[in-house]
């Protein structure tokens, strides 16, 4: 009984140093996907658990009828490395990362994107996004 016990405790400490602690916890908005032309452009937000479940959502009035639409969902456990977000209602879907300061626009691997609305033919830019409240 003590040896069943004792890999017991062993399989629950490895679970845990398994899982990556999260940045922070709470909601903050971020603005990292621009909208389509005449639908207003998503308040994105996310709110991290204590227990590292991450959700994802946004809110977005719609610059002609003024019609509003909310979704939440849950992305699952807190990942460093790379979340996959899916909204139904606007059938999007992308890559993140996070920190404490800042969320990333990812491929599916991990990597920051870059994107060269901003900036000249030979710059480019991370996608990415500061948090606020």
């Amino acid at each position: 009984m003590k040896k069943v016990f004792s890999l017991f405790i062993l399989c629950i400490s490895i679970l845990s140093f398994a899982q990556s602690k999260v940045p922070f916890t709470g909601k903050k908005g971020f603005n990292i996907v621009e909208g389509s032309s005449g639908t207003g452009t998503p308040a994105y937000h996310l709110n991290v658990k204590t227990n590292g479940e991450v959700y994802f959502g946004y809110v977005q009035v719609n610059q002609a009828d003024g019609k509003e639409t909310r979704e939440d969902i849950n992305a699952g456990k807190y990942n460093p490395t790379v979340m996959k977000v899916h909204f139904k209602k606007l059938e999007e879907t992308f890559y993140v990362k996070f920190d404490k300061e800042k969320i990333y626009l990812t491929d599916e691997k991990g990597k920051v994107q870059t994107s060269e609305d901003c900036c000249s033919a030979k710059e480019s830019q991370t996608s990415d996004s500061v948090f606020y409240q």
